[in-house]
C-alpha cells in the first residue's frame, strides 16, 4: 500500500511551500526517516522526509509551488518496493520494445469528468485561468498539473481528477466565479504514460509533447540561481529535467560566459559592429515566495504606517581606536571577531531602555511596552532579506553578541534559518554601510515601530574645539512609526546612541 505525502503545516503564516530540489528521484528506494526533497517558504528552508520505506514516486516537480496540505509525492511500503526492484534492475535495452508493444491501448469508458473551479479560500470569489500547461486534447493523467489559476492573492496549481482526453472550456485570462466550469476530461482507461494527442500520428507526437512542454527551458530555482551566476541565460541551456526542465546539474555543466563576447560592443570604429554585437536577450523569472512576501510587507508598511526618518552623524574614532587596541586579545579570548555591530547593538539596548516608545508596538488600539531588547539583524542572502532576532540583547556580553551575529549570518546565507529565529523582533538593525551606502531610509519591519540604519564610514573635515579635523564619520538613519513614537523620542534616542559610540567608555560603565 503507498502512503500519500502531503505538504506539512511549517508556520503559522505560510500558505504555500516551493520544491526548492529533489534530493532523491522517481522511482529511488528510499528509508523511513531519510530526507527526500528540501522545500522552501518565503521565509525559511525546510527538509522533507519519509513517513516510511519503500519507492519514491514524485508528484510535484523541482520548482513547483504547492499550497499546505496538498499531494507532494507518494511512498509504496516496504513490500511494493521488495518486488518493484528486480523489474528495474532487468535489461532495460530488451524490456523496452516489449513494453511498448504490450501497453495497451487507451480505451473511452464513455464517461466524462467535469471539473469546476474549487474554493480556495474563504474570501476568495473568483480566480482567472493565468495559464494551460496543457492543450486541447491532450492525454492527461491523473494528478498531473494541467492549468495555473490566479486568485486576488496567489497563484494556485489545477491537478486533471482523471485519466483522459482533456476539453477545454474556459480560455486563458478568463475569470470565472467558484464553481465555475473549467474543463472535461473523457475518462479512458489504459492511456500510456506519454499518450498521442487525438487525432495525431504516434511519430508526431513526442515531438509536440517536448517542444510544447511547459518545464522545457525553465529552470529549477537551484538551477536559476547558478545560471545567473555565471552569465548564462536559460534559453541557451539544454534541460535534461522532466518536461526539459533546466536541472542544478544542467546549470553546473554549462561553462560561465566568457568576458570577451561583449568586447565588439565597445569599439566605436565600426558602427555596425557595433550594432551586430549588441545582444538584446531577455528572461522571465517566477518571484519566489520570499521575494513576493518581501514585496507584499515593504508595500504594506508604506501604506499602513505613518513611517518618518531621522538623522544624525557619528564620529567612529573612539570605537576604532578602541576596537585596534584590544580585537586581538578579544579575539585570541574570545574566538570570535571584535565588530561594530556588538558596539551598535550595546548602545541601542541602552538607549531603548531610556525611551521605550522605540521598543514599543501597535496592536489594534493598545500600544504594547517591551522590557527587553530583542534585536534584528538583517543580512543579505542568495535568496533575499532576513532578519534573524537576537533574543535579550541587553543582557549579553559583546563576544556573545558578535558570536550570535556571526552564527545567524551563516545560519541565513546557508537558508537554514528556523521560522523561531526570525519572529518575534522588537527592534531592527540593518547596515547597508557593508555595499558602500552612504546614506538611505530604511523600511520598517512590521510590528516594529522602529529600525537603525548603518551606512559606510567616510572620513570628512569636522570642525572639534574650535578646528577643522579629519575624522572618520558615519551617518546614521532612525526610521520610525509616528504614530507611536514622537520626534522629540526618536531624536533623543539617535542622540543617546551616538553618545555612547562616541564615547564607548559609557557602555561599559553603564552611565
Amino acid at each position: 500500500m503507498a502512503i500519500q505525502v502531503k505538504v506539512p503545516t511549517v508556520g503559522e503564516s505560510i500558505t504555500e511551500v516551493t520544491i526548492a530540489n529533489w534530493l532523491k528521484k522517481d522511482g529511488d528506494v528510499v528509508k523511513m526517516d531519510e530526507i527526500i526533497a528540501e522545500l522552501e517558504s518565503d521565509k525559511a528552508t525546510f527538509e522533507l522526509t519519509a513517513p516510511q520505506a519503500g519507492i519514491l514516486k514524485i508528484v510535484k516537480q523541482q520548482g513547483d509551488t504547492i499550497p499546505i496540505g496538498e499531494l507532494i509525492c507518494e511512498i509504496a511500503d516496504g513490500g511494493t518496493a521488495t518486488a518493484a526492484a528486480p523489474k528495474v534492475e532487468s535489461a532495460p535495452v530488451a524490456a523496452a520494445p516489449v513494453a511498448a508493444s504490450a501497453a495497451p491501448a487507451p480505451k473511452a469508458t464513455g464517461g466524462i469528468k467535469e471539473m469546476k473551479v474549487p474554493a480556495v479560500g474563504e474570501s476568495i470569489t473568483e480566480v482567472t485561468i493565468s495559464t494551460w500547461l496543457k492543450k486541447e486534447g491532450d492525454f492527461v493523467k491523473l494528478d498531473e498539473i494541467i492549468a495555473e489559476v490566479e486568485s486576488d492573492k496567489a497563484t494556485f496549481e489545477l491537478p486533471a481528477e482523471a485519466n483522459g482526453i482533456l476539453r477545454i472550456v474556459a480560455k486563458e485570462k478568463e475569470t470565472l466565479p467558484i464553481g465555475g466550469l473549467i474543463c472535461k476530461i473523457e475518462i479512458m482507461e489504459g492511456g500510456p504514460v506519454d499518450a498521442p494527442k487525438a487525432g495525431a500520428t504516434p511519430t508526431a507526437a513526442p515531438a509536440t509533447a517536448t517542444s510544447g512542454s511547459y518545464a522545457a527551458g525553465h529552470a529549477s530555482p537551484a538551477a536559476a540561481k547558478i545560471l545567473d551566476e555565471k552569465g548564462v541565460g536559460a534559453s541557451s541551456v539544454q534541460g535534461t529535467g522532466v518536461g526539459g526542465r533546466i536541472t542544478k546539474e544542467d546549470a553546473m555543466k554549462v561553462q560561465q560566459a566568457p568576458a570577451q563576447a561583449a568586447k565588439p560592443a565597445a569599439t566605436p570604429a565600426s558602427a555596425p559592429a557595433i550594432t551586430a554585437a549588441g545582444a538584446r536577450n531577455k528572461r522571465s523569472e517566477k518571484m519566489t515566495s520570499l521575494r513576493k512576501t518581501i514585496s507584499k510587507r515593504l508595500v504594506s508598511v508604506k501604506n499602513e504606517t505613518a513611517m518618518l526618518t531621522t538623522f544624525n552623524e557619528v564620529d567612529m574614532k573612539p570605537v576604532m581606536d578602541l576596537r585596534a587596541k584590544y580585537k586581538d586579545k578579544f579575539k585570541e579570548k574570545y574566538g570570535v571577531g571584535l565588530g561594530f555591530m556588538s558596539f551598535f547593538t550595546k548602545a541601542v539596548c541602552v538607549a531603548l531602555k531610556e525611551w521605550p516608545a522605540v521598543n514599543a508596538q501597535i496592536n489594534g488600539e493598545e500600544i504594547i511596552y517591551h522590557d527587553y531588547c530583542d534585536v534584528a539583524i538583517a543580512v543579505s542572502t542568495p535568496r533575499g532579506l532576513v532578519v534573524p532576532v537576537i533574543r535579550n540583547a541587553e543582557a549579553l556580553s559583546f563576544d556573545q553578541i558578535e558570536a550570535e551575529v556571526v552564527r545567524q549570518a551563516a545560519r541565513g546565507r546557508d537558508g537554514k534559518l528556523s521560522i523561531e529565529e526570525m519572529q518575534g523582533g522588537t527592534f531592527s538593525i540593518t547596515n547597508g554601510g557593508v555595499f558602500g551606502s552612504m546614506l538611505s531610509t530604511p523600511i520598517l519591519n512590521p510590528p516594529q515601530s522602529a529600525i537603525l540604519g548603518m551606512h559606510n564610514i567616510v572620513e570628512r573635515a569636522v570642525v572639534k574645539n574650535g578646528e577643522v579635523v579629519v575624522r572618520p564619520i558615519m551617518y546614521l538613519a532612525l526610521s520610525y512609526d509616528h504614530r507611536i513614537v514622537d520626534g522629540r523620542e526618536s531624536v533623543s534616542f539617535l542622540v543617546r546612541v551616538k553618545e555612547l559610540l562616541e564615547d564607548p567608555g559609557r557602555l561599559i560603565l553603564g552611565v
